[in-house]
């Protein structure tokens, strides 16, 4: 498999992914997942009125489209999350946007919510055989803004609340121009005040989590864990990526654009799980950020997260480090 791994990290960032996940899909579908992979064990936990079989997860951007839910669940992954999805498809920024950092374990993207549509989504979301918890990151198309961008979230959420386990919505991302002021306190409870309602129409009575930045403000992430708690939502996803690029070593990469994620955010993320838990220790978090071992998928549950995903862990190391974090 370390051969697979050293051929995919020859072609450009954004086809070694769509090459490595249809290359897993393959393998799903001639029933060979489990003689080149180990099987994982079961951890059963129960969070937020769900039942994982154990708290290892994708985050949103490994699977934008849903198009292989099947397969990365036959790796053993307690829970999937797909998206983000937007409810019109878009094409995202231009290329090149994703830049790996092998040497540093860490990625940078300004993909820009590229995905096919909600209603893409959907379909695959009708017709997966996976039994594990699935959920949907949500978000709103580039040249939304204002109210219109509210309904981005609503339509997206409307859409997809009968065929998932839970619902994030991300207004964290550093790559959709001023997604991130979604974190002001107004415009937050303006946001969160919106879907309650849709929530209360459908009723919806499925978890919901906002997905935050690593890059607020002792007193911004505050306010935003106190908006979280006077609204229907379960809890909170620490955290996206950073636009800050001073833990990397390599001065090229430092003066890319977009948002930086891997083993150098794993910190600051983790120092942000551990903020909020000062500021309310029983907040339900689902630690994100750096995770490239099992010991770093530890320190996220001893510092608060209940469960936690990774993104470019598995870039970086592989299918593999399913089973050497759960195992």
């Amino acid at each position: 498999m370390n051969f697979f791994l050293s051929v995919f990290k020859l072609f450009p960032a954004e086809s070694a992914h769509v090459l490595a996940l249809s290359s897993l899909k393959l393998l799903h579908k001639l029933s060979l997942v489990k003689i080149f992979f180990k099987k994982t064990k079961d951890d059963k936990f129960s969070f937020a009125n769900l039942n994982f079989n154990n708290r290892l997860g994708t985050a949103a951007g490994l699977d934008k489209n849903g198009d292989f839910i099947d397969c990365l669940g036959s790796l053993g992954f307690g829970f999937l999350e797909v998206g983000t999805v937007t409810p019109l498809a878009q094409k995202g920024n231009p290329k090149p946007r994703v830049f790996r950092i092998f040497d540093e374990k860490a990625v940078i993207n300004r993909l820009g919510f590229n995905n096919k549509g909600v209603d893409y989504l959907v379909s695959n979301l009708k017709k997966h055989k996976y039994k594990g918890i699935v959920g949907v990151n949500i978000g709103a198309n580039k040249e939304s803004s204002g109210e219109k961008r509210i309904d981005d979230y609503i339509d997206c959420f409307r859409k997809v609340h009968k065929y998932c386990d839970y619902i994030t919505v991300n207004i964290s991302s550093p790559n959709t121009p001023n997604l991130r002021d979604l974190h002001q306190s107004g415009n937050l409870s303006n946001l969160l005040d919106a879907i309650e309602e849709e929530a209360r129409k459908v009723n919806y009575q499925k978890p919901l989590f906002l997905k935050i930045s690593p890059d607020e403000s002792r007193d911004s992430l505050a306010e935003i864990v106190k908006t979280v708690e006077r609204s229907i939502f379960s809890g909170l996803i620490a955290t996206n990526t950073t636009i800050s690029k001073h833990n990397l070593k390599n001065l090229e990469f430092k003066k890319l654009s977009g948002g930086l994620s891997g083993y150098p955010i794993m910190k600051q993320s983790t120092q942000t799980i551990v903020d909020i838990k000062n500021i309310n220790s029983s907040a339900k978090i689902i630690g994100v950020g750096g995770v490239m071992s099992k010991s770093d998928f530890n320190e996220k549950i001893n510092s608060g997260a209940s469960l936690v995903q990774i993104y470019t862990g598995f870039i970086i190391h592989g299918p593999k480090i399913v089973s050497d974090i759960l195992n």
